[in-house]
């Protein structure tokens, strides 16, 4: 059982202290980097958002992506699943003779 550690993670000009498990830490710090970058790049571009609406504003963007890129994976795991099954039909006719030519 691994004890959770502190770790300081900064987000644009504030200072987060967040308990995570040792094995977990290089992850936390990778998100809090992306999500740090993000949070810039949406204040750039907003007229002096509060903290609070540009971390709302950054979670939103983020699942949107999130969700996009989900959709985007599924939909290619069911063209790959489908095009598997149609090369294993083929296979089993080629393996098999079909069944109509007898």
């Amino acid at each position: 059982m691994s004890s959770s550690e502190p770790v300081a993670l900064r987000l644009i000009d504030r200072e987060f202290l967040i308990a995570c498990a040792p094995e977990e830490r290089d992850g936390l710090l990778e998100a809090a980097g992306f999500l740090d970058r993000k949070m810039r790049e949406l204040r750039a571009n907003a007229k002096a958002p509060s903290f609070e609406r540009l971390a709302v504003l950054t979670a939103i963007s983020v699942t949107h992506e999130l969700l996009t890129l989900r959709k985007q994976h599924d939909s290619q795991e069911q063209r790959l699943t489908d095009g598997l099954a149609a090369l294993r039909s083929k296979l089993d006719l080629a393996l098999d003779g079909d069944p109509r030519k007898s």
